[in-house]
């Protein structure tokens, strides 16, 4: 048997050594005592809020729609370009809407949609454990 006639049983092997050792891997997981694993959904959340200067953005527009200026003089140390992108992300979310001031002046302003404001009483909930524990 030459070398390219046993090229697909060794990858059939690898591919099956691989399935047994992820399986092996996930009944490593499992929590003895019954508990549930992190809820994907909870940690999806978690990662989107937790992005670098997303909760402060969140945290001042909690007050009410600012425009993109008002938000940077707000929130110091932000940069023109991740302000861009954090409200792109979060308006991709449904979090932040943009609202446009009028046809003639090229002004938008920025708020929380419903959707936003529900996140308020966690993200009120954050700031006073920060205050009390950090």
């Amino acid at each position: 048997m030459g070398p390219t006639a046993l090229f697909p049983m060794v990858v059939l092997m690898v591919v099956g050594t691989r399935t047994a050792v992820s399986r092996a891997i996930e009944a490593d997981r499992e929590d003895p005592v019954g508990r549930p694993a992190c809820c994907s959904l909870y940690h999806r959340a978690v990662e989107l809020i937790g992005k670098r200067w997303t909760g402060a953005i969140l945290m001042v527009l909690m007050d009410g729609p600012l425009r993109f200026s008002q938000i940077k003089h707000l929130v110091p140390d932000l940069s023109d370009r991740l302000l861009s992108e954090r409200l792109k992300e979060l308006e991709g979310e449904g979090i932040v809407a943009r609202y446009e001031e009028g046809a003639a002046c090229n002004r938008a302003q920025y708020g929380l949609t419903t959707k936003g404001r529900a996140l308020e009483p966690a993200v009120r909930a954050l700031k006073t454990w920060a205050n009390t524990h950090l």
